[in-house]
């Protein structure tokens, strides 16, 4: 597990989506653009100190479960998704296979009707 590098990309994406982006208030003014590593903890169901924690490269390794909250909570596309786990020194492969398990928000249930 490269810690620098994950800490560093963790930020680097953190960075780029705004609270708009995730549906949260702007609020009055912002240190840093992006989240704040508060936000990204919420969305991502693990603790601020946890998240702290891998961003100042500090942190252990990240299980699958925390791999794929970040992911979610930071919007990684499949390619992104992949880098994270392999970052966390994890498969790539397994990332995707994890992935297929979350549902994205944009599905919605459909009633099938059968036919006579």
């Amino acid at each position: 597990m490269d810690r620098q590098e994950l800490a560093g990309f963790l930020r680097g994406r953190r960075e780029r989506i705004t609270p708009a982006d995730v549906g949260l208030p702007a609020g009055p003014r912002r240190r840093t653009p992006g989240l704040c590593r508060e936000e990204v903890a919420q969305l991502a169901f693990i603790s601020t100190e946890y998240c702290t924690r891998l961003e100042q490269a500090r942190g252990p390794r990240p299980s699958r479960e925390v791999l794929a909250g970040l992911a979610r909570a930071l919007r990684l596309s499949n390619a992104e998704r992949d880098h994270l786990h392999h970052l966390a020194g994890g498969s790539a492969t397994f990332a995707r296979l994890w992935a297929a398990h979350d549902v994205r928000p944009d599905l919605t249930l459909r009633k099938t009707v059968d036919h006579p």
